[in-house]
């Protein structure tokens, strides 16, 4: 197949892939190209609830992303899975991330919009929303004359990973910088730790828009882990701060739709719901058959205990979100069980002193 021809097959593939997030493509990739035929599904694999349809996004177009207008001149990008946003003004444009999953078509996403707009398709400045490479693996793409700006912690963590795909920022702050470019102004801020130490909220208050990135996911559970979070308790008040600014839109970072005040207040409910059947099973869990059973394998019973809590505390967590946020019924025992471990260990919940 020539090469042009396997790029737009390539292409075609991952609109399609994105497109239907709820139901994956069942195409393949053999050696770095696209299968001729459609693999079967494996019966092995397990089935889960299906995808609520208030949960997918808008569909993707052939080169495999979405572009849509947030609010005046503030516009967002997806591929069903990621997500960026950016700023036209009359000086150039203003990137929000750069996942690498949506890569070139960025660019193509901002061509597309400056030219029905007579606007300069240039980014000129690039924001971090924090350091992670899968929302920012597609910066290099923007070359060294873009100027890039990000949390203090944000430079230092990518000057330690030393990614050529991510060069480090080049203007930073602690706790707030107000960026200023053609006429628009954004308001970052960092306050605390959170997903990351050094993810900030990014506020365009001309905009109604607030984007947090890996925190509340419109529509949807957190994955593994409550998104892999660094810090829980921080993860956890996140939210609440959030609203306290004033937003109509939210820019989340993952999945295919914007987020609203409502999904925000979802997400809380949902984590404060494991976190109180947590607390409910570490007071009714008794975990001495674990200990008895196991005898000097303490690593033995301290996971046979602590999967028993999980499992007592995601149970009805899970019964009450299917259908409500998608995947519950995949990720919420991972995201108990790290609620429960800091409960237990940030809080101090549960641990019984010896008389």
């Amino acid at each position: 197949m020539p090469t042009s021809d396997r790029s737009t097959s390539r292409r075609s593939f991952l609109a399609h892939t994105a497109a239907v997030a709820a139901v994956p493509s069942m195409a393949t990739l053999a050696a770095g190209t696209l299968a001729a035929e459609p693999a079967a599904a494996d019966p092995a694999l397990p089935d889960y609830a299906p995808v609520p349809a208030g949960s997918l996004g808008p569909a993707l177009n052939e080169q495999g992303y979405y572009v849509g207008q947030v609010e005046r001149n503030l516009y967002w990008v997806t591929d069903g899975t990621y997500q960026a946003a950016f700023l036209t003004t009359r000086d150039g444009v203003v990137l929000f991330d750069a996942p690498p999953t949506i890569g070139h078509n960025l660019q193509r996403a901002i061509d597309q919009v400056t030219a029905e707009n007579g606007l300069s398709h240039k980014v000129t400045h690039l924001v971090y929303s924090h350091h992670h490479a899968d929302h920012l693996g597609a910066s290099s793409l923007f070359g060294r004359k873009v100027t890039r700006i990000g949390h203090v912690e944000t430079k230092r963590l990518l000057l330690r990973d030393n990614d050529p795909t991510r060069p480090a920022p080049d203007i930073t702050f602690e706790n707030h910088h107000t960026l200023r470019v053609g006429g628009e102004h954004v308001r970052l801020a960092w306050h605390g730790t959170n997903h990351s130490p050094d993810n900030i909220y990014i506020h365009l208050p001309d905009h109604d828009t607030l984007m947090l990135v890996d925190v509340a996911l419109p529509g949807w559970v957190p994955i593994y882990n409550l998104n892999l979070t660094a810090d829980v308790p921080g993860f956890m008040a996140a939210p609440a701060t959030a609203l306290t600014y004033p937003w109509k839109h939210y820019i989340a970072g993952h999945l295919g739709r914007l987020g609203t005040r409502d999904d925000v207040v979802l997400h809380q409910r949902y984590v404060d719901d494991i976190a109180a059947n947590v607390r409910t099973s570490l007071a009714t869990v008794d975990p001495t058959p674990y200990f008895v059973k196991y005898g000097a394998n303490t690593w033995a019973a301290v996971k046979t205990y602590l999967d028993a809590v999980t499992e007592r505390a995601a149970a009805p967590v899970i019964a009450k979100y299917t259908g409500v946020l998608a995947a519950a019924d995949v990720f919420t025992a991972s995201s108990t069980l790290v609620i429960l471990e800091s409960i237990r260990l940030d809080l101090g919940q549960g641990s019984q002193i010896h008389p």
